[in-house]
């Protein structure tokens, strides 16, 4: 792991993982323009549970390796009006999920979005990226190859 003035260096994009889900080595994208991070979820609704309020949904596409037909269920969301990369308003939930980069366990807020027309079902923004990381636009897949090369 290469770092610069106590960040780590990131590549434009990698694969991260959410243990805590299951899932591993999902591909994101770096992007320093997106202020939030976002993942592409589906099914996303406001259900009643034992008299509170939750947020449903299933991530991924089910047309993505990764997929589990799994809903993620929590009570701790909140949405927000943001502006898209179109640059149109609208309304999204937000969920703090636990990652997995550079062997470090981290979480973050993420917007739940349709990426499904996307390369990456998972963007990082700036307020991951900020504190920890500092991107090389010429690298890729760095926090994947340290994992690799950790393993015995």
């Amino acid at each position: 792991m290469v770092k610069f003035k106590n960040k780590i260096i990131i590549g434009n994009s990698d694969k991260i993982d959410f243990l805590e889900l299951g899932l591993e080595n999902i591909g994101c994208k770096i992007d320093t323009g997106a202020d939030t991070s976002s993942i592409h979820c589906h099914h996303v609704r406001i259900r009643e549970i034992n008299g509170e309020e939750v947020l449903v949904f299933r991530l991924l596409d089910p047309r993505h390796k990764a997929y589990i037909k799994k809903d993620c269920i929590t009570k701790f969301f909140k949405e927000k009006k943001i502006k898209n990369s179109f640059g149109d308003r609208e309304y999204r939930y937000f969920v703090k999920l636990k990652i997995t980069l550079f062997g470090q366990e981290i979480e973050t807020e993420f917007s739940l979005a349709n990426r499904a027309d996307m390369k990456f079902p998972v963007l990082l923004g700036k307020k991951l990226l900020g504190q920890l990381y500092m991107v090389d636009v010429a690298q890729k897949n760095l926090s994947y190859n340290h994992k690799k090369n950790k393993r015995p």
